[in-house]
């Protein structure tokens, strides 16, 4: 009699000629696919498979698929190249708004800041893939006062008062991309806002790893705008008489082959660290309204109304 192959072998066999039949199926595509098309693939297979870059297959998958099909990106002729800034410095519109901003330029990063609030209105940054991570520095340990504002708030603006010194320009990412000056520089008071340790620590701290590792890994480089939202007048303040936020926001931008997406975050101060990151999903134009403030003006008005109204289906 002759032996029955057992079912799970069976299973097992299909399973590997599946796998066969769509390994075989995504090679005779990339033969067929244009140059820079193969290019993009090889960059987001090779990110995958290293170890430093922390990306699913299904992110992987996804990438691949918003190649051709993504329908979060927007026609946008612009182009940004290596300015912090993308779509031009954001600009006061609505009540929300501060009377008057000072524009503080750094390494790395940008700065709007509020010398009435004494806090920053918004902060603009950009981050980049890079293949080979540069050795490790100490993180520095010293706050420092920007001689540059009228405002002069010192650490000390902030001891014993409950609340974290919380970077809006982040230290790691930055250090990552620019080196251990550019480090130093977001450590400077105007890049600092009172946050909570446990949003310091939790839901923030999570979008600042991704944002500094996953999302170059995936999109060779981003483009963030950050601040804080004040909705109650007068604000909360600290001691020293520092305004408490009620809310931050994130605005990541990608720029591939001529189109744009966006990705907006809005997280109350009290947000719960264990809440996944597409929890706090919305527009830019809620955060237009809360803020008082028009972002990435110097695109095309059809660009912006397009771009700026959808809120992403997910945290990419």
């Amino acid at each position: 009699m002759p032996k029955t192959v057992p079912r799970r072998k069976i299973r097992l066999l299909l399973l590997l000629a599946l796998n066969l039949l769509v390994l075989g199926g995504g090679v005779v595509w990339y033969a067929f696919q244009p140059q820079e098309r193969q290019e993009e693939v090889r960059f987001l297979c090779r990110n995958y498979f290293a170890r430093n870059r922390d990306i699913s297959l299904p992110e992987l998958a996804c990438d691949i698929w918003n190649m051709y099909y993504g329908r979060e990106f927007v026609a946008c002729d612009y182009g940004p190249g290596a300015d912090p800034v993308y779509g031009g410095l954001p600009r006061q519109t609505g009540a929300g708004a501060a009377a008057g901003l000072r524009v503080l330029r750094n390494q790395g990063y940008v700065v709007g800041y509020d010398e009435i609030r004494r806090t920053p209105a918004w902060v603009a940054y950009r981050l980049f893939d890079v293949q080979e991570e540069p050795q490790s520095s100490a993180r520095p340990t010293a706050f420092l006062v920007d001689g540059r504002s009228l405002a002069q708030v010192r650490s000390e603006d902030y001891t014993g008062s409950g609340f974290d010194r919380g970077h809006l320009a982040p230290n790691y990412g930055i250090a990552r991309c620019y080196g251990p000056q550019a480090q130093e520089g977001t450590f400077l008071m105007t890049n600092i806002v009172p946050q909570r340790h446990a949003f310091n620590a939790g839901v923030w701290k999570k979008l600042e790893m991704r944002e500094a590792v996953n999302f170059p890994g995936r999109c060779r480089e981003i483009w963030v705008l950050t601040g804080p939202v004040f909705r109650n007048s007068p604000a909360r303040e600290l001691p020293s008489g520092l305004p408490v936020p009620d809310a931050f926001y994130k605005i990541v931008l990608d720029e591939q082959d001529g189109r744009v997406r966006a990705l907006s975050f809005l997280f109350d101060h009290n947000a719960d660290e264990g809440r996944p990151l597409a929890d706090f999903l919305c527009s830019i134009d809620q955060i237009e309204a809360l803020t008082g403030l028009d972002f990435c003006p110097q695109l095309p008005e059809t660009v912006q109304q397009q771009l700026e109204s959808q809120v992403s289906a997910r945290c990419w």
